[in-house]
């Protein structure tokens, strides 16, 4: 492959990263109200998903979702529905818990919020798009190498990517969490912020396209 490419690619999708978007508001969400494991654990769930879409990909779902541009929109809409149920769901939550908890939202179980942020992951139009547009400007077929390797190479670069900076933000997260969680009342206000950067989010997946 070539390296050049590699690492165009490379500060490319750095960038892309970086750059405010659903999966970086949701994990902040999740860190805020609900702490590092749970951030950590969402970060996780964010890079699986991304690891499924590699392997789509590179078997030749992309090909098939650029022939079907009607899947798209469907997948957003999908994607933006699912977030706010989980938005309303940790709102409701809060309302029933009138006297607040003493510290950070209760956390989840591990596997739920894996398989939560894992299909906000698979639904997440703006990783779709990635891997539809950006991945094959990158791809040489002269190189003498597949051309199933050269994207499951990237794809797997943008895991790992997505892994340490948003492992990063999730920490920083759950820390500033903690730091504005002092009292009952104030934990109550930081999960509200929690539930509502969740409907944020779900409005950001609606608005990638």
């Amino acid at each position: 492959m070539d390296t050049r490419l590699l690492l165009l690619f490379l500060g490319m999708d750095l960038l892309l990263i970086f750059t405010p978007g659903p999966d970086m508001l949701y994990i902040m969400a999740r860190s805020l109200g609900q702490g590092r494991t749970t951030g950590l654990t969402a970060v996780t769930g964010i890079c699986c998903g991304y690891a499924v879409h590699t392997v789509l990909a590179a078997i030749g779902l992309a090909a098939a979702l650029r022939a079907v541009p009607a899947a798209l929109p469907v997948m957003r809409y999908a994607g933006a529905a699912y977030l706010v149920f989980l938005a309303v769901r940790t709102l409701m939550v809060l309302r029933k818990n009138h006297t607040g908890p003493t510290a950070e939202q209760a956390p989840q179980a591990i596997g739920a919020v894996m398989r939560q942020s894992m299909l906000t992951a698979l639904l997440n139009p703006k990783g779709l798009l990635l891997y539809l547009s950006l991945m094959p400007q990158f791809i040489t077929p002269e190189a003498g190498v597949p051309l199933g390797f050269q994207l499951t190479v990237l794809g797997l670069l943008h895991v790992v990517n997505c892994g340490l900076l948003y492992g990063l933000i999730a920490v920083a997260a759950a820390r500033a969490g903690r730091a504005l969680a002092g009292t009952p009342k104030a934990a109550r206000r930081v999960s509200a912020i929690s539930g509502t950067m969740l409907l944020v989010v779900a409005v950001a997946t609606l608005g990638a396209h």
